[in-house]
């Protein structure tokens, strides 16, 4: 069935509903689906009440951008696994999932490389100034001034905030270039930093000392504007932030206020606070940060390459069947919150 098709029961076959995707076709899905006996549902919900009639029928639910949340999953009557294709699951409600008995399941180590690189690129586009050299040029400027000030990378002080296996990526890749690295990651043991030449340090150090601050943090109640105008004031003037983690980990609006008063030098961003794919309609006229010539935005971009986007699907998919045909799932969130809760 395809996207935007009213949806009927017909089969007593098991039904996976896949909430949303952007893929072009759910071919991949498809066929590992059907292989396990399954019917694949496809929609394209831009709110949770597109939701509301397929949930009592479903026996999976696999999710791009759409949230499945509680009033979803309240009605959800026979089904057994959540699939998220990608890591994070804050889109999911996975308390009352755990609570229903319905296993969630994500997707893990498919774009480490990906969003390392990009974080990185996108670093060194913002401290080499290329957006403004471009600019100059295309207009006939040829003169190495256009950029300036550009500082020497080598020697200064890089703050990465969640040392996970992507944090760990970015790590090493920008030790190549000289950089003292140091990191914020309260649930990651020292000798697991040491190992990989970052010093830990608590926030309010990392602000203080880092000329570039990284952000790969997921995205939960504590981390929700994990920087906001305190945190902006606390950083050095001429700073370079990059966000390449959740979008709302930065308050969006304090860090346009920090570029517009000169406190912080640019911004790079895979996703701006709003989460543009998440809503039903988005226009850039609803983030002032996109008026400022010192910010890149990217649309989310940072997991993405070919290679990457074909192993979530499949990786994504293949959880479901599994889930379906009485098999061990790769990679679940709350299996052991379930066997708990199993008398």
């Amino acid at each position: 069935m395809t996207a935007n098709t009213k949806w009927q029961p017909r089969t007593d076959k098991p039904k996976v509903v896949i909430t949303d995707y952007d893929f072009g076709d759910v071919s991949v899905e498809t066929e590992i689906l059907e292989s396990a006996g399954a019917e694949v549902i496809a929609l394209q919900a831009k709110r949770e009440e597109d939701l509301f009639k397929v949930a009592p029928h479903c026996a999976a639910m696999m999710n791009q951008y759409a949230r499945i949340g509680q009033e979803t999953i309240l009605r959800m009557q026979h089904c057994e696994v959540i699939a998220r294709y990608g890591v994070g699951v804050d889109i999911v409600d996975v308390g009352t999932a755990t609570d229903k008995g319905i296993l969630v399941t994500n997707v893990q180590n498919y774009c480490t490389e990906e969003v390392a690189d990009h974080a990185i690129s996108l670093w060194l586009t913002l401290a080499r100034k290329l957006p403004d050299y471009d600019r100059a040029t295309h207009a006939g400027v040829w003169q190495w001034q256009s950029g300036q000030p550009v500082y020497r990378l080598r020697g200064r002080t890089m703050g990465v905030v969640s040392l996970g296996k992507i944090g760990q990526a970015i790590v090493a890749r920008a030790q190549a270039f000289g950089v003292n690295v140091i990191a914020y990651d309260p649930f990651l043991p020292p000798d697991v930093a040491r190992q990989i030449g970052a010093e830990l340090v608590d926030k309010a150090g990392l602000l203080a000392r880092s000329d570039y601050i990284l952000m790969q943090a997921p995205m939960t109640k504590d981390t929700h504007h994990f920087l906001s105008d305190t945190e902006f004031a606390a950083m050095k003037p001429g700073a370079i932030l990059v966000n390449t983690g959740r979008g709302p980990t930065v308050d969006n609006k304090a860090l346009y206020r920090a570029l517009k008063e000169g406190h912080l030098a640019a911004a790079g961003l895979d996703d701006p606070e709003e989460e543009p794919a998440k809503r039903a309609n988005w226009t850039p006229d609803d983030n002032p940060l996109f008026t400022l010539p010192n910010v890149l935005v990217t649309p989310h971009a940072a997991y993405y390459s070919e290679e990457s986007i074909h192993a979530a699907r499949v990786t994504a998919a293949t959880q479901v069947a599994k889930v379906l045909t009485g098999q061990q799932p790769d990679y679940t969130v709350n299996a052991d919150a379930l066997n708990k809760a199993t008398p």
